[in-house]
């Protein structure tokens, strides 16, 4: 019995030949073939030639396809004799009668390439599984990340006609009017912002950015509390920076409203200690996972991510913050391991179609005025990658004399919002309790 290296990876010569015989016999057929194929989806070289002389054409104001055109091409491109010669050329038109099966042919040509690139990847992972050079869960991440992309690269690309959309889309407004008030998205607590977002979106990457101090985990936090306990969906709290005890007794605090610092200390009434039962009883029953790894590599937390998604079925992940992950490329340059970890972030959002909330420091120099997309740390590419950036605002004098609820007002700038508006509202800080409400629940 042959070993599987000596097996003719997976090809289908007679519809090769048959879809470029379409081709030849009606150039509109191009068309439909681009939808599922690409020169590379060929396996005989001589195909993959024709195919391409025939792009070359098609790019060229759309210049029809025939036995002399394609000729032509392919001696101007050097390749004719290469190809089979005008005899292998006019021999394709004889293969099928008509054009009208492009599609089929088009479908057997992309599934054989697909079978070949699963067959590549593996054989990557085997070759890669025997070097114990490389630690397993980084194949493991490779392989993920590896088969994810070539789903991606072999969707078939479509259009719709309205008349198919408008039936949809009134369902959709029909929806969205006898809801009234219920927003897209994932609601984030604060009615004000989500009437300008409509709540974080599937596939999307959101920022929150702030200078140290203001607020920013507070923030996440109260949001992800809101989520997971008043609406009773799913999250994932992935903290670089806090233990996950640390973050329980913040939940645990702004929950009850009883000081963070009477929790630390211990010097609590006995009213308090009513409340943060009832606090924690809340919390036990909240769908929240808070997965707690410093200095975590952006490989584990992919990894982690998917796994959350598959077990528990999460619908938002909040990151703790983005420039305390840790790249897989060490050796490059800072900026351009933030970069990484921006893109991987909003592929993760896609990968998974659940909004990534991650938060980020701001530069230096944003202290004391108004940040502005510039001021997003160490580089551009997440003001570039993310579909949604907002920004935590404090007078600083107001921080050192926050001894009392009302020093804590705060403005949440919608800096930038790919789908909708950008405006600023004002929230409050209740610094005694590391929580954020509305100024209207507040009052």
């Amino acid at each position: 019995m042959a070993g599987l290296k000596d097996k003719i990876p997976p090809h289908n010569d007679e519809a090769e030949q048959a879809a470029l015989g379409a081709i030849l016999l009606d150039n509109d057929a191009i068309d439909v073939a681009l939808q599922f194929i690409k020169a590379a989806d060929f396996y005989s070289n001589a195909n993959r030639r024709v195919f391409e002389a025939v792009l070359n054409l098609y790019n060229q104001n759309r210049q029809k396809a025939d036995i002399i055109t394609v000729v032509a091409e392919l001696r101007s491109m050097g390749e004719l004799d290469r190809t089979g010669g005008p005899a292998y050329v006019a021999s394709l038109t004889s293969v099928v009668p008509s054009a009208a099966n492009i599609d089929y042919y088009a479908k057997i040509i992309q599934d054989c390439s697909l079978r070949r690139a699963l067959l590549k990847v593996s054989g990557e992972v085997s070759a890669r599984s025997f070097d114990e050079s490389v630690e397993s869960r980084v194949v493991l991440e490779e392989t993920q990340q590896k088969v994810f992309e070539l789903s991606e690269s072999r969707q078939t690309i479509t259009y719709t006609s309205t008349h198919d959309l408008m039936p949809r889309a009134i369902e959709m407004i029909e929806k969205l009017y006898h809801s009234k008030g219920e927003f897209t998205g994932i609601p984030s607590g604060f009615d004000e912002l989500d009437r300008l977002t409509s709540g974080f979106q599937d596939s999307e990457l959101a920022i929150i950015g702030a200078r140290p101090s203001v607020g920013k985990t507070a923030l996440a936090l109260t949001m992800a509390a809101s989520i997971t306990m008043e609406k009773k969906i799913p999250a994932a709290f992935f903290s670089l920076e806090m233990s996950d005890i640390a973050l329980a007794l913040r939940l645990i605090s702004m929950q009850a409203m009883v000081e963070s610092q009477k929790i630390r200390s211990g010097f609590l009434k006995p009213e308090e200690f009513g409340k943060i039962t009832t606090a924690m009883a809340r919390i036990y029953e909240a769908p929240l996972y808070i997965v707690d790894i410093p200095g975590m590599k952006l490989l584990d937390l992919r990894a982690q991510a998917r796994r959350l998604r598959s077990k528990h079925d999460i619908k938002i992940l909040f990151v703790d913050y983005l420039t305390l992950i840790t790249s897989d490329n060490y050796y490059i340059p800072r900026h351009e391991q933030i970069a990484e970890i921006s893109r991987s972030l909003k592929g993760l959002a896609r990968e998974l179609n659940i909004p990534v909330v991650a938060l980020s420091q701001l530069r230096r120099d944003a202290e004391g005025k108004m940040p502005n997309l510039a001021d997003i740390r160490e580089s551009g590419s997440i003001e570039q990658d993310a579909d949604l950036v907002m920004f935590l605002h404090r007078q600083r004098e107001s921080d050192q004399k926050a001894g009392t609820e009302g020093d804590g007002k705060t403005q949440l700038i919608i800096a930038k919002q790919r789908n909708g508006p950008v405006g600023t509202l004002d929230i409050m800080f209740l610094p005694r309790f590391a929580r954020f409400v509305s100024l209207a629940r507040h009052a």
